[in-house]
């Protein structure tokens, strides 16, 4: 069993670097899973001091992967518009045009969606844009070196007991 719960924390953590671009997958919690279920093996001593800050940093990370983008999006002269369009433009760039799609995506999806909100001013919708994609662009890079950080922190536990492993 011990096994298997190891084997399921590392997909999380892996699905968890996904999670980081997909606004629909909570990477930082995703990844957060991975260790928790490692510190439910029985060879793996349980540290809830370390569960706890390390759930504590991803429930940051979340609260703040909402602010960063809108204080990009109004750092910028953007509205609401443009956030939900950087969303939605991510989506539909990531199956539309694979791993571009994220890069292309939020830009396009914020100036469209300021468009739908301002057709006559463009310049602000591109401005807008650019302020939203860049809040994005943070708000990912902080999930992604959140989850990398916890998956070599997974690494290394298992690491440091993985002749426990191999004897069971």
């Amino acid at each position: 069993m011990d096994i298997a719960l190891v084997i399921i924390g590392l997909v999380l953590c892996f699905i968890g670097i996904i999670g980081s671009f997909l606004p629909v997958l909570p990477g930082p919690f995703t990844s957060w899973t991975g260790l928790l279920l490692l510190h439910l093996t029985s060879v793996i001593p349980q540290d809830w001091t370390f569960l706890g800050i390390t759930l504590g940093i991803s429930v940051f990370v979340w609260i703040l992967d909402y602010i960063v983008p809108a204080w990009g999006t109004k750092q910028f002269g953007g509205s609401r518009y443009g956030m939900i369009g950087s969303s939605i433009g991510l989506l539909i760039g990531l199956f539309v045009l694979g791993p571009f799609g994220i890069i292309i995506g939020p830009f396009a999806g914020a100036y469209l969606g300021e468009l739908m909100k301002d057709a006559n001013d463009s310049s602000r919708a591109l401005k807008a844009a650019v302020g939203s994609f860049l809040g994005f662009l943070a708000g990912t890079f902080v999930k992604l070196i959140v989850t990398i950080v916890f998956i070599i922190l997974y690494c290394q536990k298992v690491w440091e007991y993985r002749e426990v492993f191999l004897v069971k």
